[in-house]
């Protein structure tokens, strides 16, 4: 027997985030983040001239709305190493639920502190010499 389908809030929840996505995603790749104006500046490196884990991450996105992942990479690696588990992640429990198998998830405090433990990492690498490869 299929189990049975969430309530109608909760698939319009889901579906308004998806939409939600696409859209932030469509501006994105339309408005260049690298255009100067478009977007604020970052208000990190303005004021402590070190870069965040988030820096780049606009101009990554929008290499990768243009299929460009040499400079996605070159934009911010992090994002792009967390949005391809994430989609991994995805695509495996799309691939399992036909058979009715529900993908394990990992206990959210443990994909807390693995995010954190490699946001903190990436940061501290970025801002020293022997990671100037991964500033933006």
């Amino acid at each position: 027997m299929p189990p049975p389908r969430p309530p109608l809030a909760g698939r319009l929840s889901r579906l308004s985030w998806a939409a939600g996505a696409a859209a932030a995603l469509g501006a994105v790749a339309v408005l260049d983040p690298a255009a100067p104006g478009r977007y604020p500046p970052c208000p990190v490196p303005a004021l402590t001239g070190l870069h965040c884990p988030g820096c780049g991450g606009l101009r990554c996105v929008s290499a990768l709305a243009d299929a460009d992942l040499g400079a996605a990479l070159g934009a911010n690696a992090l994002a792009v190493a967390i949005l391809a588990a994430l989609l991994s992640f995805l695509a495996l429990r799309l691939a399992l639920a036909p058979f009715g198998r529900p993908l394990p998830a990992p206990a959210p405090r443990t994909v807390a502190w693995a995010l954190g433990g490699a946001a903190l990492v990436f940061t501290v690498l970025r801002n020293l010499p022997i990671g100037a490869a991964l500033a933006p």
